[in-house]
């Protein structure tokens, strides 16, 4: 549902000259598929989870995402993603059920249809409880989970997920990733963009690392492991940016 095709985005800085945020980018994601998005801050993460949602434009390079062009269709496109940035996209005078009506008429949804699907992802999110409350009356936490919920009430066939347990505790992180194994046991293509290594490891089916705009290696935690020698994805990650894992070498 994701190809991705020698995606390249370039900036342009008085001081700095040409930044190449993303230098061709290659790789696809399949449905009933969890993708891993790794890599450092500044790496060209939040770079390419915007061109793959059509917020930016790519300097050079595209993607087809459940069949359109990113470049050519980018409506089509935006009708077919749930796309969770990390400024959340929340509105802090709305309630939660107010932003949840709002988003699914922007995704087409309407009357009986959109008041159901309100009501599963209400449950299945947990988010009940303070569904009539403002938004900027909750917790970050609570925030994250209808901004999850506003990703998803449309019904999409792709995610585009940047950090989606960010700000949560434990318990509440737990849900989210239960949420992210249901989706794609429903046939989502999901697109998943975390610092947390455990989570990664935990969820995704295949793990792109990032570094310095350019996609190092993909594959499973298999090929991972077989490309580097080393057992954790922590290791493997430190491995691959060519910083040394103290806890490594002091047991060496």
């Amino acid at each position: 549902m994701i190809e991705v095709e020698q995606l390249t985005k370039t900036f342009h800085d008085k001081k700095r000259g040409e930044i190449h945020a993303l230098n061709a980018a290659s790789f696809q994601v399949n449905p009933r598929e969890i993708f891993g998005i790794l890599g450092p801050n500044g790496a060209g993460k939040t770079t390419l989870l915007r061109l793959l949602a059509t917020v930016l434009r790519p300097t050079s390079g595209t993607a087809i995402i459940n069949g359109h062009d990113i470049v050519r269709e980018p409506a089509a496109v935006r009708a077919s993603i749930g796309f969770l940035s990390g400024d959340m996209g929340l509105y802090g005078r709305l309630t939660a059920l107010e932003i949840l009506g709002f988003f699914g008429k922007l995704g087409g949804m309407g009357g009986a249809a959109l008041k159901k699907r309100t009501e599963d992802v209400i449950a299945r999110l947990d988010i009940a409880s303070y569904a009539d409350t403002r938004i900027d009356k909750l917790s970050t936490g609570m925030r994250q989970r209808v901004a999850i919920a506003r990703t998803i009430v449309h019904d999409p066939p792709v995610l585009i997920l940047d950090e989606p347990s960010y700000g949560l505790d434990v318990p509440s992180a737990r849900l989210i990733e239960n949420f992210v194994l249901d989706a794609r046991n429903q046939g989502k293509c999901i697109l998943l963009s975390t610092h947390v290594m455990e989570e990664a490891e935990y969820l995704c089916d295949r793990i792109s690392v990032v570094h310095e705009g350019r996609v190092r290696i993909t594959g499973t935690m298999e090929d991972l492991r077989a490309a580097t020698g080393k057992t954790r994805l922590r290791e493997i990650f430190l491995d691959l940016l060519g910083i040394p894992a103290r806890a490594q070498e002091a047991r060496a």
